[in-house]
């Protein structure tokens, strides 16, 4: 790695880092306090998402609109504002919220900006360290802000908005790289996702995988945010740490998962995932059953294998089809749209049924049931050999 590589390695580490760690700052709060109900969590979740939907449109276009560092800077800035929000005594949905705008205009910009630090030969090395410091981030700022908050609310705040300014400082010290200014003849935002999405979802097997991605991601979300729930029901946990030290084990299964995947399902037999979410179904609903610690985090490390082994040849395979249609960079935008609509939707949905007193019980069985039905119904439909790929 040049240096320019290195410093966004470490400054996306430091703000992905902050992201998971102030989650788990707020749901220590919410187990402190004691006042909130179930519905809060998947709540807080869907505030955050907001701005991954409603922005999606823009936020790819600023970060060609503007020097990449700037908007670096710039997301970081807002993260602050929020949790800093969140210090000061403002509902953490807003707080979470106001850094959920962060996260989304840091997303494209730190995608963006790889190809101006390496040649191109050097792309997908240089995107495996960005993802590699992205999963590290995830496990141990899950971990260690569930401890910090254990420990302290406002020293684990104050962590976090000194993570975020370190981040945003690094930034500053990557090369400014080319800007561009708006077209005559640019369309709307809007409509040009509309457009890659009409062209893309022409496709019936891009259109099936797309399907099956979403589901995959709002039922992983959802298991993550139920946990917050069943772990104190089910397994009499009391503190952040105990339910992160749960995600934590489901997060390493979907790194082990997507280190295994390529010895096992080539793009063109993409069709096999079937056998990994059908599994994945499954052990949800064993899940339902146990009352045991170390059971629960085995069975939670097999559903993040099972994942990692399912997602990974899906997103390759919309890649390609992406690459030979509208373009990879718009597939993935539309993707990402998708993704995080459905993670929404069900977010919306648990804390409804949190609301008027479902237990986690019913719902991690419902979701097993749910992966399993529509994990059938897509692959009854997926065709098993791609159709002829062309880009207009």
């Amino acid at each position: 790695m040049n240096r320019g590589l290195r410093t966004l390695v470490g400054a996306q580490f430091l703000s992905a880092f902050g992201d998971n760690a102030v989650l788990f700052t707020v749901i220590a709060m919410s187990l402190q306090a004691g006042g909130r109900g179930a519905w809060y969590i998947p709540a807080l979740q869907s505030a955050f998402l907001v701005a991954f939907v409603t922005l999606t449109p823009w936020v790819g276009a600023l970060a060609d609109r503007y020097p990449k560092p700037r908007v670096l800077l710039a997301a970081n800035l807002i993260k602050v504002l929020g949790a800093l929000a969140i210090f000061m005594g403002v509902d953490p949905l807003l707080g979470y919220a106001l850094i959920g705008v962060g996260a989304a205009s840091y997303s494209p910009a730190k995608y963006g900006i790889i190809p101006e630090l390496t040649e191109t030969q050097n792309l997908v090395r240089a995107n495996g360290w960005v993802e590699g410091a992205t999963i590290a981030a995830i496990l141990f700022g899950t971990v260690a802000g569930a401890r910090l908050a254990d420990r302290s609310i406002d020293g684990a705040l104050l962590t976090v908005m000194v993570l975020f300014l370190i981040s945003g400082a690094a930034t500053t010290f990557l090369p400014r790289g080319p800007s561009r200014p708006p077209l005559a003849s640019e369309k709307p935002a809007w409509s040009n996702l509309i457009a890659w999405m009409k062209d893309l979802l022409s496709s019936q097997r891009a259109r099936l995988i797309l399907l099956a991605l979403s589901l995959f991601w709002a039922c992983a979300a959802t298991l993550r945010v139920v946990l917050v729930a069943w772990a104190p029901e089910v397994l009499g946990s009391q503190s952040a740490s105990d339910i992160a030290d749960l995600t934590f084990f489901m997060a390493i299964g979907i790194v082990v998962g997507a280190a295994l995947v390529p010895r096992l399902i080539p793009l063109d037999r993409v069709r096999r995932t079937r056998f990994s979410a059908y599994l994945m179904g499954a052990l949800f609903l064993l899940l339902a059953l146990v009352h045991d610690l170390w059971t629960a985090k085995l069975i939670l490390l097999c559903i993040g294998i099972c994942g990692g082994i399912f997602v990974v040849p899906l997103n390759a395979a919309i890649q390609e089809t992406g690459h030979a249609t509208i373009g990879s960079g718009s597939a993935v935008a539309v993707q990402n749209f998708f993704q995080n609509s459905a993670i929404l939707i069900s977010m919306g949905l648990y804390s409804l049924a949190a609301a008027r007193g479902v237990s986690s019980i019913p719902t991690i069985l419902g979701l097993g049931i749910l992966v399993c039905l529509m994990t059938l119904i897509v692959a009854w439909r997926l065709p098993k050999v791609p159709a002829p790929r062309h880009r207009p």
